[in-house]
């Protein structure tokens, strides 16, 4: 890599933000994710999501090459095509990467929408179902800045509130309250 191209991923890492939303599961995480991503878009920010799974998952499928090596014992295999290019990692016997450990394999774009990761500690918007029957995850997260439900009561007071189904004044409560990676993950803005 020319330093020049080093130094634009370093700047575009400097620039890069990032917002979390955390809710029960149920509460349309992936359902609101999937509306703000064109919304943004069209506004002409760059997008890209990070998703926790609290379960083993594949993305691949058995009897197919790449899925075949990874049984083999390879310890990551990446398909590329014209189209598009997926890394698979291996954990075997490792620890789970971390949210910034996992940002960092990420290229620089305006904002990162992060799906899960609970315990870590960024800004998060909570999503919450009143049909889920289940309690508001503030004020045991005091990362989380603000609220997106279909409640018309009972959410924290003094957070900025957004009916769940407004995806415009999300979209503009998330650009307002997202934060530079660098800053809510000092490690990344290091060499």
């Amino acid at each position: 890599m020319s330093t020049q191209a080093a130094s634009d991923e370093r700047d575009g890492w400097a620039v890069m933000r990032m917002i979390g939303l955390a809710g029960w599961s149920g509460a349309g995480k992936t359902t609101l994710i999937v509306k703000l991503i064109p919304f943004l878009q069209k506004r002409g920010f760059s997008v890209s999501t990070l998703k926790h799974a609290h379960h083993e998952f594949d993305v691949d499928q058995p009897g197919k090459d790449s899925y075949r090596h990874r049984e083999a014992g390879a310890r990551e295999v990446l398909v590329a095509s014209a189209r598009r290019f997926a890394l698979i990692h291996e954990l075997r016997e490792d620890r789970e990467p971390s949210l910034d450990e996992l940002l960092h394999l990420m290229s620089p774009v305006d904002l990162i929408l992060v799906e899960g990761f609970k315990r870590e500690s960024y800004p998060k918007i909570e999503i919450h179902r009143t049909a889920n029957n289940k309690p508001w995850l503030y004020p045991n997260d005091s990362t989380i800045v603000a609220a997106a439900s279909d409640a018309s009561e009972g959410f924290p007071a003094h957070l900025p509130h957004v009916h769940l189904n407004d995806i415009e004044t999300i979209a503009s409560l998330m650009l307002a309250l997202a934060r530079p990676v660098a800053e809510v993950f000092g490690s990344l803005a290091k060499e």
